[in-house]
């Protein structure tokens, strides 16, 4: 899982982005705290042939990557 909250864009797509180039997860978690976070992974795990699901909780935002 990938704690991003606090972290403005685009360090919470890097953290993505390292992640998914070093492991190659099937299945990923991120939680961040704000919606542009959250359109900018998407937009990126998209092109990383990745589905995206948001459950939001308050301000925050958990984020699940899987692999199609």
């Amino acid at each position: 899982m990938i704690d991003a909250r606090g972290q403005s864009c685009p360090i919470p797509v890097v953290m993505v982005q390292r992640e998914v180039n070093a492991r190659h997860p099937e299945e990923l978690q991120v939680v961040v705290d704000a919606m542009v976070c959250v359109e900018n992974i998407t937009r990126y795990a998209h092109h990383q042939n990745y589905e995206v699901t948001v459950a939001k909780d308050g301000g925050e935002y958990t984020m699940t990557l899987k692999k199609k």
